[in-house]
């Protein structure tokens, strides 16, 4: 079967179904051609490349410049997933107008087919509204929201009492009302998920929420073991690349250090007659 770009109609039919969704981060043309050829449903363009690609201590640094340019370079990976651009800190929070205009930018110069903004609170779910009206798609993005963390007293487990969770599973309804195509749950416990996935008509995508959500997300470094820093417990190495890539520089470092590379096989040579011409 020949495979089509994937759209919003395809996430809420995967929803009706039953089925999951699969979402990771890219933040590189080349990461992004891996997931592509394994089938990935979503990318994600995370503000999470300030920590592992970046090297800042949080999120927060991220900038618009900043997520544009790793965006452009995903969406030239990317054909048939749907892309997604995670707003910056702080490029949503001011006014409706700067946030429709910074969500645009995401979409018309970087090329993202939808943007994802943190927050649900009355604030937060009126720049969503303004933003889906000027014909933008927004998933949401609620329960630990890292470009907050400090606010929420880090980075905890959210809505594990009853007044909380009541919480959450407002701010999930009035996302959905301001008109998010998808929310993201993050760090919140595994049956206030399943009940806000089965309340929601829109594809309700986990990151430590659970296996009853309608699909999943987690950064690719944190899944290959590319980025060690931190290790959350809802995260799952599928591979350990750090280790891997060490194994190997080491293994060139010693090789060039005793001229057993490059070997011939790895070089050019010149034929002699044309050797003789130099004269040497």
């Amino acid at each position: 079967m020949e495979r089509k770009k994937i759209t919003i109609s395809d996430l809420s039919r995967i929803k009706s179904e039953g089925g999951r969704i699969a979402m990771l981060t890219a933040y590189d043309f080349s990461t992004a051609l891996v997931l592509e050829s394994a089938g990935i449903d979503i990318i994600l363009v995370g503000d999470s490349l300030g920590n592992v690609i970046l090297g800042y201590d949080s999120t927060v640094p991220v900038t618009m410049e900043e997520m544009i340019h790793h965006a452009k370079a995903v969406r030239r990976g990317t054909r048939y997933a749907f892309l997604v651009a995670d707003m910056p800190f702080m490029s949503f929070n001011i006014d409706k107008a700067q946030t429709i205009t910074n969500a645009g930018r995401l979409v018309k110069e970087a090329g993202a087919d939808a943007v994802k903004i943190e927050g649900g609170n009355e604030t937060i779910s009126a720049m969503i509204k303004a933003v889906v009206d000027a014909g933008i798609p927004v998933m949401g993005h609620i329960g630990l929201t890292p470009q907050t963390a400090t606010m929420l007293g880090g980075y905890k487990v959210q809505g594990n009492n009853a007044a909380a969770a009541k919480e959450l599973m407002r701010q999930a309804a009035v996302l959905e009302k301001a008109g998010c195509f998808s929310i993201v749950l993050e760090c919140i416990p595994d049956v206030l998920a399943e009940l806000i996935s089965k309340k929601m008509k829109i594809p309700v995508i986990g990151i430590g929420a659970g296996v009853r959500c309608d699909g999943q997300v987690l950064v690719t470094h944190d899944m290959l073991g590319l980025y060690e820093r931190l290790s959350p417990k809802f995260v799952k190495r599928y591979a350990h690349l750090a280790k891997e890539m060490s194994e190997a520089v080491a293994n060139y470092i010693q090789e060039v250090k005793d001229a057993k590379f490059p070997l011939p096989q790895h070089s050019y040579t010149m034929k002699k007659e044309e050797l003789e011409k130099l004269g040497l």
